[in-house]
């Protein structure tokens, strides 16, 4: 999950390496020695990740476009990436949030980072009631 514009940028120049080695690859003869299975599964390997890549871009991209408030958690599970979520699509850099829970910048990373595995269960709400989601 891309969680930040440096990581956005990362993963959009990644993707772009994938499209272009992908690119290369296809206008490539393979070697007569390799077997055409070896050929396919390597290819298809490209693809996977290349598609992988443009589907991470696609969600950050659809939450900073959508934005909205709400924090959604259907299950405890997946509390820390619906925070990340409900942060990008309030439009809220880490460091605005960082602002807001009082915290430096760095703080915010590294809960994001780790799943919020250090952050207490006070501040879990607390982050939860900035971005809407706990009254």
């Amino acid at each position: 999950m891309i969680r930040n514009e440096r990581e956005y940028r990362i993963t959009k120049a990644q993707a772009k390496k994938f499209q272009n080695a992908l690119s290369t690859f296809e206008e490539e003869r393979p070697p007569k020695n390799l077997h055409p299975r070896l050929v396919r599964a390597q290819k298809d390997a490209m693809q996977s990740q290349l598609e992988s890549l443009r589907k991470e871009i696609r969600d950050y991209d659809r939450l900073r476009r959508h934005g909205g408030k709400t924090l959604d958690v259907s299950s405890i599970e997946k509390l820390p990436q619906s925070l990340i979520r409900a942060r990008i699509a309030a439009g809220l850099t880490q460091k605005e949030l960082a602002v807001r829970l009082g915290v430096k910048e760095q703080q915010v990373q590294r809960y994001e980072a780790t799943n919020y595995a250090s952050a207490s269960l006070a501040r879990v709400l607390e982050v939860a009631r900035i971005l809407g989601g706990a009254p």
